[in-house]
């Protein structure tokens, strides 16, 4: 694929960044470029992560056809898109109850994905599905450009440019052009990093606060952001301004808000969002559930999509440990690591789906820091060779986990 050859080139012709210095709480206080600026410089990353999703999803589509499934059903209308799209359209109150005593409730979903699907099918001649994936591929791109400024800043530009196409051929990465709201998350997570990296306090906070409302471990961001001015405050002997303290105000505000809410509705209100989650069997449970899934796993066979999903946990935490041990000058900034470490605490400490906790680390994009740091230094070919590898898994994989796979994503 020629595009793959494209890679190296565009990631040999970014110009190296000096690191910017970081202060003691490891936020860069280089000052950032302009918005115009800073896009010219992510256009090379861009145009190898649009060129690996519209990849991604043609591989899918004729594998779709093949079939003789509609490859539009299967981005918009699947699993949990089904349910967003009756949230944005008539509102919350949908409770189903299964055999076994298992209660499913939409109220387990966060309220920003199905209100911004409600705007777009308000504004524009589209149906709820449509609407929900020109969400998703329009956050996506902004998701990509955030990713690669974060990386930018803590690693400098080929460090960037991998990571962003990396980012865009993970084993799960057809979810970035399905109706789910991890592009979403992704997006307001890069730029309240991004912003956090900046110092731009009160936009870091309200962008902790929009992800909040986007799924439940957006919670990571929130977390984020007072790590942060915890840190800010603790520097200056509880000196900070004002901004510090409004952004550790508004960042976990979107996320209580919802949780809140649906507590009074349930007339429980410290507990009843937990019940609805229970009733889907989603509790965080110190990984006691992960480890029964996994030893049923090396007692007996499994799907494919349970062991991919064993694999990529494992190696999410792995590369986690990667992030934590790096020397001091390759280490990511606090906001990062706080971000990264509470996401992946809540996939690997939660249960229920253990086949969706891949798609649960996607949002953990500096998870991928050490594999796109490699990529960059390698020899031409060799790093060529691995993405072409990793592109062929992704679009393969993602093919099979949306048509052939007896299981959620």
């Amino acid at each position: 694929m020629y595009w793959f050859a494209c890679a190296r080139r565009c990631v040999l012709s970014a110009e190296t960044l000096e690191r910017a210095a970081p202060s003691a709480a490891g936020v860069v206080v280089r000052p950032s470029p302009r918005p115009r600026t800073a896009l010219r410089r992510a256009v090379p990353a861009l145009g190898l992560f649009a060129a690996a999703r519209l990849t991604g999803t043609a591989v899918l589509a004729l594998w779709a056809w093949h079939l003789d499934r509609s490859p539009r059903a299967l981005l918009a209308r699947s699993l949990d898109s089904e349910w967003y799209a009756a949230i944005a359209a008539h509102g919350y109150g949908r409770t189903l109850h299964l055999p076994g005593g298992a209660v499913h409730s939409d109220l387990a979903f966060f309220p920003l994905y199905p209100g911004l699907v409600r705007a777009v099918s308000t504004v524009l001649p589209v149906t709820g599905g449509t609407a929900g994936l020109l969400v998703s591929w329009a956050s996506a791109a902004v998701a990509a450009w955030g990713v690669y400024l974060v990386a930018e800043r803590t690693a400098g530009r080929a460090t960037a440019t991998w990571l962003v196409l990396l980012w865009g051929m993970l084993p799960h990465s057809i979810v970035l052009s399905m109706a789910y709201t991890e592009p979403v998350m992704t997006a307001l997570a890069a730029w309240s990093l991004y912003a956090l990296l900046t110092r731009r306090w009160l936009w870091a906070g309200t962008l902790a606060a929009l992800a909040g409302l986007s799924r439940p471990s957006g919670i990571a961001v929130a977390a984020a952001v007072l790590a942060a001015a915890a840190w800010e405050l603790w520097r200056r002997r509880g000196r900070a301004g004002p901004r510090v303290w409004a952004a550790a105000a508004v960042a976990p505000a979107g996320w209580l808000a919802y949780v809140l809410w649906v507590g009074v509705r349930r007339h429980d209100p410290l507990g009843g969002y937990f019940a609805v989650q229970d009733g889907w069997t989603s509790r965080f449970d110190f990984a006691q559930g992960t480890l029964r899934v996994v030893r049923d796993m090396l007692l007996r066979p499994a799907q494919f999509g349970f062991t991919m999903a064993l694999v990529i946990t494992a190696a999410g935490v792995l590369l986690f440990a990667l992030l934590l041990l790096a020397e001091p000058g390759r280490r990511p900034p606090l906001p990062v690591l706080v971000y990264t470490g509470v996401l992946v605490l809540i996939t690997v400490g939660g249960s229920g789906f253990f086949e969706s906790k891949p798609r649960f680390l996607l949002p953990a994009f500096p998870l991928l820091l050490p594999l796109a740091a490699a990529m960059a230094r390698a020899r031409p070919r060799a790093a060529i060779t691995v993405a072409v590898a990793l592109a062929g898994l992704s679009f393969c994989y993602g093919a099979y986990a949306l048509t052939l796979a007896r299981m959620a994503l």
